[in-house]
Order: structure tokens, then C-alpha cells, then sequence
């Protein structure tokens, strides 16, 4: 094939057909004609040569140049791409080193390989446009609702032509045993959009979260204003939600206006969620409030935050049990989600039989510890002290605010918390000796006698062995074991030992050995202290 005045105005026409194709910029085609017709140019004049095609936007007549870059003497390289101040003189009267040298070379007839090459080379180049023309579209869209026509299934995932591309529905993204036929519409959220290899991917579901979100966003007027925002939403696709909302004016109620008028607004989402319940809950700053509002519609009595290990205990009435937890956990499982917090549920009866074991095991701890009779130590707990050390180390003040407590049994009783404390420390530290552990776990700042006994009956008994644990060895942790959750009992967990405690004490140990740069630490202590400020 020869590039002739018969076939220039082919080359236009053939790249505005493409382009309008692909919906992509005409220029760029010609781009990749100019880029294919100068490879298969250099297969014939060489490819040492720096051969460049230009195409005419109006007439389409191909330019076939030969481009020559003048270079310093010691610098020539290439005879055929570059040439010397001298050389270059033949062609210029006043050449300096930097300057190119363009010759007109005449147009090359491209046999059938060299067509076939050039062909791919545009193929490649429009593709390349087009994904780069979807991706642009498309990635601004992510986290919201796209309305699409369902192409085909693969494998159980959904192809969706939504436009100008196709999306994917995976399997495990759809609501419940849901099927869809080609030419089915369909309405998803958009959860990613990615440039990958093959071209921009953009992945939907109908199971996210957030897909509930937008449609209510699409639904309530309110939310879509920004009057009433949507501050958690839980899911357990296709059969029960808990969303929670807040009305930033005091004179809408954000439940009501998300029900909308004999609960029109609220029965839409439903629809298009394949009749998934929907709990609509008022969101409160106070996490003991907004839980008990989450496990609508049990009933609560008691809520016990623990907010240092993101825990929270509901005490409900017994009758209320199998409600507040729902069919296979759901109801529970979903209130967690909304929180963000850890919910055990126990009711009146389990409660109380609890904290009747807890004080007796106090105030038996304080009778055999301190050598006190029962009522005395009864009255101990009674007040709050749950253990030797808060006894041993409080503010004599707080003790002497017990009733019939003067300064000398203030005095006294301390004074035998810190000898028994004394007494326990030392038998574990025998008690570790004896099991081998070597002295540079006992100089290891962060641990009582009493936990490197338990370190060493566990086999841990050098700062070496210490610094190769992980956090959930010595904290606890979960595991799931055939699709069961499984406990993981930490070394130290008995101790009140969390996974953040363990990490710290973990990472200071490596520093100490000079496994790890000190300097790895300090963002993390520094991003910590932000937070305690904030």
C-alpha cells in the first residue's frame, strides 16, 4: 500500500470513522497513523534512523522526514540520527550543537506485514484512548448511583452497560438470589473505578452500605439539602438494615421525613432493595443513647460503656432477650455495626448473678489478702475497690470517706496491701528465676513480676523471646476455624492486656535489642499524643 494522493483523504476519513466510533478526539488517531507509518518507514530505512511522519489535517498527505540532531564531537553515536558542527555546516550556515537537521525522504510503499503492523499499532493507540476517555468519565462517579441494562452473566457476575463502558456486578455484590436477564435495567452504586490493563474497571454493588444511603439521598429531599444528614448505616443485604440520621433543624424530625408521608419515601428504597427491612433510628452524640435507640424495637434497662476497650454491655429484661438479639444474631450484629462497638447483651438475671460473683471474689481477695473479716471487707467493695493496688497506692483521703475508717486503719490497711503486693512480687520473681528467665526480661520496663512468671511458664523467658511474640499472643485475640470464631487465650490477657499495650511493649523491646531504628516509633507516639490532645 502506497500512501498516493488516491488514498490521503482516505487516511481523514478513516480516522474521523473511528473517532466518532469510540467517541475519541480525531487528532489522536491521526497520532497513531503518524506513529504506525514511521515504524514501518524505520523497518525500511532503518531503524538506527529517526524517521517521523506528519499528516495533514485537511488534505491527509503523509510527510515522510528524516531527523538528524547536531552533537558535540565526542558525543557522535549514531551516523544515522546524529552528526557533528561540521557535518552540519554542509546544511546550515551557523549550526549549534542541539540543533535537528530535517531532510524530506520520500514516501514508503508498506507491504502486506508492514500494513498489518501499522494496523495494530493504531488499533492499540485508540484503545488505549478509549479506555483513558472512560476512566475520566467514569472515575468521578465513584460512591454514586449509576442506571444501567445488564449485557450478560459470567460466572454468576452481572455485565452492565451503563453508557459509554460496561461495568461488573459480582456475584457476592448482589442482594440475596436476585437474577437478572439481558436487557434487564438495573440500578447499582458505584463502589470502584480502576485503571487496570485491560481497561478502566468499574466495579458496582447492591449489597454496599452506602448504595442504601444514596437512595434515600434520592428519595429525601431533606438529605440531598443537607438538612438532614445520615451518620451510620448498617446492613444485612436483602433482609434487615438500621440506618441513623440527624436533623441539623429542630423544627423537621429526621425519622419522619425519611418514612415521608404514610411511609412512601422509605417503601421505595424497600422496593429496590428486594424488601430488605429498615429501622430508622435517631442518631444521639451520647453512645449509650444511640444504642439503645440501635436495638429498637428490644427494650433496654442497663448500658455499661467501657470506652477504653471500645466494649459495651446491655442489660435488657429477660423477655426481651430473644428480641434485642435478633433471629441469628441480626438484630445485635447490626446495632454493633452502627456503633462501631463491641455489644454483649445480658439480661437483669445474668447481670446480677455477674456482679454477685465479682463481689464475692473481691471481697473474699480483701479477706485473705489483708486479713480482714467479711463485713469489713464487703464494705471495701462496696466502695468501689476492686483491687489490692487501688487500696495500697489511693489518696488516704478516699479511704478515710468510709464509714468507721479513722487515719490508723487508713494507715494500717495500706500498709498491708503493700506488704502482701511485696510478698507477691517477690514469690514471682522467685517463681520466674527458678523457671530460667534471664535478667533481661526482669530489667524490661512495662512488666510486673507477676507477668514474667506467666511469660515463663509459657516458655518466654529472654527479651529476645519476648521481642519475636505477636500482639494477640500476648493480648488474645479471635480466629475463625471452620466458619466458627474460636477465642485465643493472651498470655497476658488476665492482666488486663490490650493489643495496643502489647504492639508498644513489642515494638520497645525490638528497639532495646536494635532490631528496629527508634525513629520508626515516633510517628505513631506523635500521632498518639495529637489524638490525646485533640
Amino acid at each position: 500500500m502506497a500512501i498516493t494522493s488516491a488514498n490521503q483523504l482516505e487516511l481523514l476519513q478513516t480516522a474521523e470513522a473511528v473517532a466518532r466510533e469510540k467517541m475519541i478526539d480525531p487528532d489522536l488517531v491521526i497520532q497513531a497513523m503518524e506513529d504506525s507509518l514511521a515504524r514501518a518507514a524505520k523497518s525500511r530505512y532503518g531503524s538506527e534512523m529517526d524517521i517521523r511522519v506528519s499528516i495533514d489535517r485537511k488534505t491527509g498527505r503523509a510527510t515522510f522526514t528524516r531527523v538528524r540532531t547536531v552533537v558535540a564531537d565526542d558525543e557522535l553515536e549514531n551516523y544515522q540520527a546524529q552528526l557533528t558542527v561540521d557535518q552540519a555546516k554542509q546544511y546550515k550556515s551557523d549550526p549549534q550543537i542541539g540543533d535537528e537537521i530535517v531532510d524530506e525522504v520520500p514516501p514508503v510503499d508498506l507491504g502486506r506485514i508492514a500494513a498489518q503492523s501499522a494496523k495494530q499499532v493504531i488499533l492499540q493507540r485508540v484503545r488505549e484512548a478509549e479506555r483513558d476517555r472512560q476512566f475520566e468519565e467514569f472515575k468521578d462517579r465513584k460512591g454514586t448511583i449509576i442506571n444501567g441494562v445488564v449485557k450478560r452473566e459470567e460466572y454468576g457476575n452481572i455485565i452492565v452497560d451503563v453508557g459509554r463502558g460496561e461495568a461488573i456486578l459480582r456475584r457476592n455484590e448482589k442482594i440475596g438470589r436476585e437474577s437478572y436477564r439481558p436487557n434487564d435495567r438495573i440500578r447499582a452504586y458505584v463502589k470502584d473505578v480502576r485503571r487496570e490493563a485491560r481497561g478502566p474497571q468499574i466495579f458496582l454493588s447492591r449489597t454496599d452500605p452506602q448504595f442504601m444511603a444514596e437512595l434515600f439521598k434520592m428519595e429525601v429531599p431533606e438529605i440531598y439539602d443537607g438538612i438532614i444528614e445520615i451518620k451510620a448505616v448498617a446492613r444485612d443485604p436483602g433482609s434487615r438494615a438500621k440506618i441513623a440520621v440527624i436533623s441539623h433543624d429542630n423544627s423537621i424530625d429526621p425519622v419522619g421525613a425519611c418514612v415521608g408521608m404514610r411511609g412512601s419515601r422509605v417503601q421505595a428504597v424497600v422496593g429496590e432493595l428486594q424488601g430488605e427491612k429498615i429501622d430508622i433510628i435517631p442518631w444521639n452524640p451520647d453512645q449509650a443513647t444511640f444504642l439503645v435507640n440501635a436495638l429498637q424495637p428490644a427494650e433496654v434497662s442497663k448500658v455499661v460503656v467501657d470506652e477504653d476497650a471500645g466494649k459495651i454491655e446491655v442489660v435488657v429484661p429477660d423477655e426481651q432477650l430473644s428480641l434485642a438479639i435478633g433471629r441469628r444474631g441480626q438484630n445485635v450484629r447490626l446495632a454493633s455495626q452502627l456503633t462501631g462497638l463491641d455489644i454483649d447483651i445480658l439480661t437483669e438475671a445474668e447481670e446480677s448473678a455477674r456482679r454477685q460473683a465479682e463481689f464475692a471474689e473481691r471481697t473474699k481477695l480483701f479477706v485473705d489478702a489483708l486479713d480482714l473479716d467479711e463485713f469489713f471487707a464487703q464494705l471495701l467493695v462496696s466502695e468501689g475497690f476492686t483491687n489490692l493496688e487501688e487500696v495500697a497506692y489511693v489518696d488516704v483521703d478516699e479511704l478515710l470517706a468510709i464509714e468507721g475508717v479513722d487515719e490508723d486503719t487508713a494507715h494500717e490497711l495500706q500498709a498491708r496491701a503493700r506488704d502482701h503486693i511485696e510478698a507477691e512480687n517477690n514469690r514471682a520473681i522467685a517463681a520466674a528465676k527458678e523457671l530460667g528467665v534471664e535478667q533481661s526480661l526482669f530489667d524490661f520496663e512495662g512488666l510486673t513480676p507477676q507477668m514474667i512468671e506467666a511469660l515463663a511458664k509459657d516458655d518466654v523467658k529472654t527479651l529476645e523471646d519476648f521481642a519475636t511474640c505477636a500482639d494477640w499472643e500476648l493480648a488474645g485475640g479471635w480466629t475463625t476455624v471452620e466458619g466458627k470464631r474460636v477465642k485465643d487465650e493472651g498470655i497476658l490477657e488476665k492482666f488486663g492486656m490490650s493489643l495496643e499495650d502489647a504492639q508498644n511493649l513489642i515494638m520497645h523491646a525490638r528497639v532495646q535489642l536494635g532490631w528496629v531504628d527508634p525513629s520508626e516509633l515516633e510517628p505513631a507516639e506523635e500521632e498518639t499524643e495529637e489524638a490525646d490532645e485533640e
